[in-house]
């Protein structure tokens, strides 16, 4: 009876070997995308609050 092949864990589908960042498959790094989008998301509501204080404010003044 023949052996079955021993797999390395870093050999098997998905997984990904010790050390290495979380990448998305063209390689882009996956806690800097989510940073990003953090980042982008947040500005744009700060932004849209300091807008909203002008309005409001250029309307009572």
């Amino acid at each position: 009876m023949p052996e079955e092949p021993t797999v390395v864990p870093s050999e098997r589908p998905g997984e990904l070997p010790a050390g290495r960042p979380a990448r998305f498959e063209n390689g882009f790094p996956r806690g800097l995308a989510i940073r990003l989008f953090a980042y982008l998301f947040v500005g744009h509501v700060f932004a849209a609050f300091l807008y909203l204080l002008f309005e409001v404010g250029s309307r009572r003044g």
